[in-house]
């Protein structure tokens, strides 16, 4: 993790997949975004990232389920046994980058409200730039 910055701590309901955010957010000042397309509503995702953190998710390899939608562009990571979203992640080459799922993080209450997100209305290249831009950018996915 980075030193000096806090971690995050949090994961799926049955314990399969638990992930570390190092980030200089602090979850009282920090508005996640809240994704208006169906898939993310559905779940009750609200979004955060830093792109100056670190993240790190811990998967049995069986559990880890993941699902693409809309541009196909991301991967949504769910636990397969209990169904919780935990993240979304999109490959460059070799570089991932990610956000988290607020809802499954230890500290979820502690977050500002949430600010509508419509990514959406973008195009498929726009929303990859976004993503290379907001998303974390140092991504480790263990299992």
């Amino acid at each position: 993790m980075i030193a000096g910055h806090p971690t995050l701590e949090g994961g799926c309901h049955c314990g399969a997949i638990t992930l570390a955010f190092s980030t200089a957010l602090t979850p009282e000042t920090t508005s996640p975004r809240a994704c208006d397309c169906g898939f993310c509503r559905a779940h009750g995702a609200a979004w955060i990232s830093d792109p100056a953190g670190q993240l790190v998710i811990r998967a049995q390899a069986d559990r880890l389920r993941r699902y693409r939608q809309g541009s196909l562009a991301a991967q949504f990571l769910l636990c397969g046994e209990c169904g919780v979203l935990v993240g979304v992640l999109h490959e460059d080459g070799e570089r991932g980058y990610a956000a988290v799922n607020t809802a499954c993080l230890d500290a979820r209450d502690a977050f500002a409200a949430s600010v509508p997100a419509s990514p959406q209305t973008l195009s498929a290249d726009e929303k990859t730039a976004r993503w290379r831009q907001l998303w974390v950018g140092d991504v480790r996915l263990l299992g």
